[in-house]
């Protein structure tokens, strides 16, 4: 099997234009990587301590300190250097759930899949009280309900928000559809924007929360979107300081939600008990990334990173979101130094915090080190980093990789990944994609990449899901994303040139 692969590394090399000659691969480093990421991993021992044993992971929250803390002890039991917590500016204040019950007792007894929403407060004890169904389409709807509801359960008359799917819940891509990703244009791809008028739902939502915290209504059901007891969680409110209150609020599953509202409307009472406590933390309302190193050699002042963010939401563990991601990018680092890699150029890792509230670690580490988008104002570091790569697609194998447009690295990468066709991996493709952390980085004109990878269900059940668990990792797949960016990362490393770059982008205006 050695030879064989030995063979396949050589194949890949001998057949490099001569434009990538000079940077032809050590055959047997390359096969070191793929044994040591493919028959010794550790990919599913990290993401166990990142998932189970750290707990949800919410911007701020002791549980994102708790697999914080482990990742810079792990990066430096595994030999790396300037491991650390980094601060990275103001993000807010830190919140957990800690204790979360909610049943209907009449007509009948059932407990119901209730999730608080993130950052908003607890019940203060156990609550009991009959569900009032408030019918409202405009803020001036609520004054019918001027003086009726204090001490009430309240929810709003909601249609079901999503229809159930008789799809298959997990795919994986089909060789037509990475035939035909290969094929689009930069102009292509992106993640689909948010229909409706985005700013008048957000006012309707804040006059909705004045409205319950003046009237002293004593918990708020609202309906989450899912089906078959998949329920994915969102904010209940702004996580700055100086965010105003808001009522309790717990997001109810369809089947739940929608269960009360039948009875309700249906002339049937329902009574509901609900004992639900949050804490918020602003002793340090700071945001961390996670940083390490393996040092670089003659290029040292040179940069490859990678890295995934860390957080996640509140109603699992993050496993596919993104505790995959970082965990694959930390045993990228640990299969590096455990075969005694030592790269040219410095590899770092930032594992990222806040994703989830705006890209929010990524985009203030960029404007910290590397300069500014806003005015493209760039700092001399900036000029010093040849790639960012990144995971955050989920838990599925890599299939190929997103270039954001640059025509010039496309060669590079097909050369690259042509060794792990037999893996599934090989697809180069033009296209852009969006909504993951390589996007601080494209936008200050360094070049920033998304591995493409097979959806499996994160799409239809895990992302930001109470589903989104440790059960939910494929570990072939996880060691298999690890090999290929470890391999990756080594190739960067080691190039005499840096990755080639497309032209600066312009300043953004201030509001972006």
């Amino acid at each position: 099997m050695k030879q064989k692969l030995l063979c396949v590394f050589l194949l890949a090399a001998g057949t490099i234009s001569g434009a990538f000659a000079q940077n032809a691969p050590d055959a047997q480093m390359l096969e070191r990587i793929r044994e040591e990421g493919m028959s010794h991993s550790k990919v599913m021992e990290t993401a166990f301590i990142l998932t189970d044993v750290s707990g949800p992971r919410l911007a701020n929250s002791p549980g994102l300190k708790r697999a914080q803390d482990w990742s810079v002890n792990a990066l430096k039991g595994w030999g790396m250097v300037n491991a650390k917590r980094e601060p990275w500016g103001k993000f807010g204040k830190g919140w957990e759930v800690q204790k979360n019950y909610a049943a209907i007792t009449v007509p009948y007894y059932h407990a119901i899949i209730a999730i608080p929403k993130a950052w908003t407060p607890g019940t203060n004890g156990l609550v009991t009280g009959g569900v009032m169904v408030l019918k409202v389409d405009t803020v001036t709807d609520l004054d019918k309900y001027r003086g009726k509801l204090k001490g009430k359960i309240v929810m709003l008359d909601t249609k079901p928000l999503v229809e159930r799917s008789y799809k298959a819940d997990a795919s994986r891509f089909t060789e037509a559809e990475l035939t035909e990703l290969a094929a689009q244009t930069a102009a292509a791809g992106g993640r689909p924007r948010s229909g409706g008028n985005l700013s008048a739902m957000a006012s309707f939502r804040t006059a909705l929360n004045k409205f319950y915290i003046n009237e002293g209504v004593s918990l708020v059901l609202s309906q989450g979107r899912g089906t078959d007891g998949t329920l994915f969680t969102s904010g209940g409110t702004a996580y700055a300081d100086t965010a105003k209150a808001v009522s309790p609020e717990l997001e109810t599953s369809s089947e739940d939600f929608q269960r009360i509202l039948r009875l309700v409307n249906g002339g049937v009472p329902v009574t509901l008990e609900a004992d639900v406590k949050t804490q918020f933390f602003t002793n340090d309302l700071n945001g961390y990334n996670v940083v390490g190193e393996i040092e670089g050699s003659d290029k040292k002042s040179e940069l490859v990173i990678i890295g995934g963010h860390l957080d996640s939401w509140h109603a699992a563990t993050g496993a596919t979101d993104n505790a995959a991601g970082s965990a694959v990018m930390l045993e990228a680092m640990r299969i590096l130094k455990r075969i005694g890699f030592k790269p040219r150029r410095t590899i770092r890792v930032v594992l990222w915090s806040s994703e989830e509230q705006g890209l929010h670690g990524s985009r203030n580490y960029v404007l910290n080190h590397f300069g500014d988008p806003k005015t493209m104002t760039l700092k001399p570091e900036q000029a010093k980093v040849s790639a960012y790569y990144n995971l955050d697609n989920g838990a599925g194998k890599i299939r190929g990789i997103y270039t954001q447009g640059n025509e010039a690295i496309a060669p590079i990468f097909q050369s690259w990944l042509d060794p792990f066709k037999d893996l599934g991996a090989g697809t180069v493709t033009m296209r852009n994609t969006g909504g993951t952390d390589h996007l601080a980085f494209d936008a200050i004109g360094i070049p920033g990449f998304q591995f493409i990878q097979d959806g499996l269900d994160y799409g239809s059940r895990t992302h930001h899901s109470n589903q989104d668990t440790y059960d939910r990792l494929v570990e072939d797949d996880l060691k298999q994303a690890a090999t290929i960016v470890a391999t990756l990362v080594y190739q960067t490393a080691q190039r005499d040139e840096l990755m080639p770059r497309k032209e600066l982008p312009k300043a953004t205006s201030a509001k972006n």
